[in-house]
């Protein structure tokens, strides 16, 4: 089923009370991620910290503004920016399991940082520092050229092969081949560059500093503002290229940008933040059936908004008190997106025999 083929009924009245709820649980998690963690500090004293006034504990400032804020905001952008890529992917190719994970994006960002990597080590014999890989704009650019690549590699295919399913067979053998290639890098690669390599490809919101976050939330909301611009001609590939060109929408064009803005966005939070898995795939399909539309016009901001939830809630649950440490993202966001997908199958399956 692609994702124009849901039918629902539009209600604009309940769907405005859902985009602000959906704000509203935006504003309590974040505050939540904030307070909650090895150590919790009061709701007041996170308003006067915030607001520039001296903790009753001087330690809790440096909790606040050096960690726990800068790792909020970069689950806030991350998630909005993988919620809407994953929504112009499906669209783009009409096929509700295309995602930055499926189609192979995700592991052609990893083998730009992973080439990275080995070139990097090869001259030097030592490993940079894991903060610096995930601050270092160089990887950002091998992030961005491996997604590009692999985007690129699919649109190819999809140009010549019209079945939806072929594509998505073919992405994800392409996926298989990249991380095939990725682990042939690391067999080659130091004992302690291995090491960093896999703990950045757990996923993490934790490692974007104040500096990091100068670059990253700029670059993101660059490819969110294109998407945004996307809205119309998107709607009107849900009924087909043919269906668009007769709407005068230069379909090569809004590709080309499609690929571009989801390319964007999936590699800056993979450089920044390890491969994220699952919320690309699973915040669209959330926004469908909480909105019940199909139109870009309400999906596009309920994804947006969505995929920060998500991406708060995901960040709080790995931070629980009485974990040793933060948990590994991947971890969460698959244990939540897997079954968030599977319950939107089997309700829409429910509304179609109904």
């Amino acid at each position: 089923m692609t994702p124009a083929a849901a039918t629902y009924q539009i209600h604009p009245h309940n769907t405005a009370l859902k985009l602000l709820l959906l704000s509203l649980l935006i504003i309590i998690f974040f505050v939540l991620n904030i307070a909650t963690g090895s150590v919790m500090i009061p709701p007041g004293e996170i308003v006067r910290i915030l607001t520039g006034h001296a903790a009753a504990h001087p330690a809790w400032e440096g909790i606040v503004l050096n960690a726990r804020l800068p790792q909020a905001l970069t689950a806030m952008f991350a998630g909005a920016a993988l919620g809407i890529a994953g929504l112009i992917m499906q669209t783009l190719f009409r096929n509700p399991l295309a995602g930055p994970s499926v189609l192979g994006v995700s592991s052609g960002a990893s083998l730009g940082v992973a080439v990275m990597m080995l070139f990097l080590t090869m001259p030097a014999g030592k490993f940079i520092s894991i903060s610096h890989v995930t601050g270092n704009f160089g990887v950002v650019v091998a992030a961005f050229a491996g997604a590009f690549g692999v985007l690129l590699l699919i649109m190819a295919l999809a140009a010549r092969f019209r079945n939806p399913t072929i594509i998505l067979i073919i992405g994800i053998m392409i996926a298989y081949a990249v991380t095939a290639i990725v682990g042939i890098l690391q067999f080659y690669s130091l004992k302690e560059d291995l090491q960093a390599f896999v703990i950045w490809g757990l996923g993490s919101f934790a490692n974007v500093s104040w500096q990091q976050l100068a670059y990253f939330i700029p670059l993101l909301i660059i490819g969110i503002v294109l998407a945004l611009l996307m809205i119309k001609p998107l709607n009107a590939l849900l009924l087909g290229e043919n269906y668009a060109r007769n709407l005068g929408v230069n379909t090569r064009r809004i590709s080309l940008l499609a690929i571009f803005t989801s390319g964007l966005l999936i590699a800056v939070v993979t450089a920044y933040c390890g491969p994220i898995a699952f919320l690309g795939l699973a915040v669209p399909h959330f926004s469908r059936a909480l909105l019940r539309s199909s139109d870009h016009l309400l999906v596009m901001p309920g994804t947006l908004l969505s995929g920060m939830v998500l991406a708060l809630l995901c960040n709080l649950i790995a931070r629980l008190p009485g974990f040793d440490g933060a948990l590994p993202i991947n971890a969460i966001t698959s244990l939540i997106g897997a079954p968030v997908v599977v319950w939107i199958i089997l309700r829409r399956n429910q509304i179609s025999v109904s």
